[in-house]
């Protein structure tokens, strides 16, 4: 069994990748193989609404969402975490969502993966540095579609508030017991 973790803040070692690291330690001690990709480490062009992928569902820019693709569509679970910037997630993380069109396409369109029948779960895992009432409201929307896009269930998530610093996250030992849980749980399929 094998869970993506995607890590979309440009920030390393962080607090979104600290949890982020956590959760996927969890998987770990539930029997899966993991693997973490920087976002902010890769060449990821934006969407450019060329609808090229009606084809076949190939996109056809050529950069390093070519790889990303089919680590996204191997896995049997994803964790997509990200920080919240201004009410969303960061725009490294919204450009791979936004190149997933091709692969909403296959799915939805082209009719591309139905036989595929693994019971696929993903989590979102973000951080937010305000209290704010409706925070992680959008960033949640936004990452429930694509997981649609993906073929994988929302399962759950790992939302925290108030903490901003780098690495302040270590100071809420039960938000990193979260993680971990959410991990585990993820691949044990509760």
């Amino acid at each position: 069994m094998k869970v993506l973790g995607i890590m979309g803040s440009p920030r390393r070692q962080g607090n979104t990748e600290l949890l982020l690291d956590k959760a996927m330690e969890g998987a770990v001690e539930a029997g899966a193989e993991v693997e973490k990709v920087l976002v902010s480490k890769l060449k990821i062009s934006p969407c450019l609404e060329i609808y090229a992928c009606l084809k076949d569902g190939t996109c056809a820019i050529k950069d390093d969402m070519q790889l990303l693709y089919k680590k996204l569509l191997e896995a049997d679970h994803i964790i997509f975490a990200s920080p919240i910037f201004f009410y969303g997630i960061t725009s490294q993380a919204k450009a791979v969502i936004d190149r997933c069109q091709a692969l909403w396409v296959r799915r939805h369109v082209l009719g591309m993966g139905k036989e595929d029948n693994r019971v696929r779960r993903g989590a979102f895992v973000s951080v937010g540095a305000t209290q704010g009432k409706k925070l992680f409201d959008g960033a949640v929307l936004t990452v429930k579609y694509f997981f649609d896009a993906v073929g994988v269930k929302y399962s759950g998530d790992l939302l925290v508030r108030g903490v901003d610093k780098k690495g302040q996250i270590e100071e809420h030992p039960a938000a990193l017991e979260d993680a971990f849980r959410l991990g585990r749980e993820l691949v044990r399929g509760k």
